[in-house]
C-alpha cells in the first residue's frame, strides 16, 4: 500500500492537497494541532470513497520535540506494516504579527524550516526503504522579500512577519535542493511547490495587519494590502495542484530539485536558493537548532 503524509493538513491548502493525494490512490494521514479539525478532514476525505480511509495524527508541528515523537511513531508503523511511506508532504507553515519564540528560538523559523526540515530528515529511511518516494516542500513568494544572510537564525534589524516568513521559507527553499542533490540516485526525488496564493487561515488573520511589513512597504499599506488581496483571493483548491502533481505526476518520475509553480508547472528557481554558500549556511544552523542523529 502506498501511503502519503500532508503536514497541516486539516484545513486550507493541506486539506486539499490529501484530498488530491487519496484521489490518487494513496492512503493519506493528516498531521494537524486539533483532534476536531482533524476529524472533519478525515470526514471530509473519506466521503469521496477513496481506495483507503484517511486517518489523523495529533502534533503541534511547532515543538520539535513532538515532530520527533511523531517521525518515531511514523516510521516504527511503517516497519511494523511494511506500508510504503511513499509521499512526504511538508505543508506546514505560519506567519506570525509579532515576535514570538518556540523553545527560545524565532517562532517564524521553527515552523517553515526547523520542523519540516527535522521531520524529513528523520523520515529518510523510512522514504528510501520505500522508493521510488518523493519529498514535497511547500514554498512561497514571499523569498523573494527576504534578507539571504543565514549566520544566526534571526537577521539583524527589526521584527516583520511576512519578511521573516519569506526568510524561514527562503531557508527551507534552499535546503530543498541541497536535499535533492543529497539524494542524487537513490530513488528520493524531492520537490518544491509554489501555490501561489489562496484564502486560508494564515493568509485571512495575518495579511491585514500592516505590523507584518517593514516601515517602507508600510507607507504604500493601501497598495500593499490591495496586492495581498489579490494574490491570496483564489480558491485552496487550486493553490493545491502544484503539491499534487509534484506528488504525483508520472513525468516526473526520477527527476528531483524542482520547483512546481502556481500554475502547476516546472518553474525556474528563485537564484538565492541554488547558493551554495547560503545551502552551507542553513544547514549549520538546522543542525545546531534541530539535531538529527548520524547515520
Amino acid at each position: 500500500m502506498r501511503t502519503a503524509v500532508i503536514t497541516a493538513g486539516t484545513a486550507g491548502i493541506g486539506v486539499e492537497t490529501a484530498l488530491g493525494l487519496a484521489g490518487a490512490g494513496f492512503a493519506v494521514t493528516v498531521i494537524g494541532r486539533d483532534p476536531d479539525r482533524g476529524a472533519r478532514a478525515t470526514d471530509r476525505i473519506n466521503a469521496t470513497g477513496p481506495a483507503h480511509p484517511a486517518r489523523f495524527l495529533t502534533a503541534d508541528l511547532s515543538s520539535l520535540d513532538q515532530v520527533r515523537a511523531l517521525a518515531g511513531r511514523i516510521a516504527a508503523e511503517h516497519s511494523a506494516s511494511g506500508d510504503r511511506l511513499t509521499v512526504l508532504v511538508n505543508n506546514v507553515g505560519a506567519m506570525f504579527p509579532d515576535r514570538r519564540e518556540v523553545g527560545g528560538v524565532e517562532a517564524s523559523f521553527v515552523v517553515n524550516h526547523l520542523s519540516p526540515y527535522l521531520l524529513t530528515e528523520l523520515l529518510l529511511p523510512t522514504l528510501v526503504a520505500a522508493t521510488p518516494s518523493r519529498v514535497v516542500n511547500v514554498t512561497s513568494g514571499a523569498v523573494g522579500v527576504a534578507k539571504r544572510v543565514f549566520d544566526a537564525v534571526e537577521p539583524p534589524g527589526g521584527y516583520y512577519g511576512f519578511h521573516w516568513y519569506g526568510r524561514a521559507k527562503l531557508a527551507n527553499l534552499a535546503y530543498t535542493f541541497d536535499l535533492a542533490a543529497r539524494l542524487e540516485g537513490t530513488g528520493v526525488s524531492v520537490f518544491a511547490a509554489d501555490p501561489g496564493g489562496a484564502a486560508t487561515d494564515m493568509t485571512n488573520g495575518t495579511l491585514t495587519d500592516p505590523r507584518i511589513v517593514s516601515p517602507a512597504l508600510r507607507l504604500m499599506w493601501p497598495l500593499v494590502r490591495r496586492k495581498f488581496e489579490r494574490s491570496t483571493s483564489g480558491p485552496a483548491s487550486a493553490a493545491a495542484r502544484p503539491s499534487i502533481i509534484a506528488a504525483t505526476d508520472h513525468v516526473l518520475t526520477g527527476r528531483t530539485g524542482m520547483v512546481i509553480g502556481p500554475d502547476a508547472r516546472p518553474v525556474a528557481p528563485f537564484r538565492p536558493a541554488t547558493d551554495r554558500r547560503v545551502a552551507e549556511a542553513v544547514r549549520r544552523l538546522s543542525q545546531a537548532h534541530a539535531p538529527v542523529p548520524a547515520r
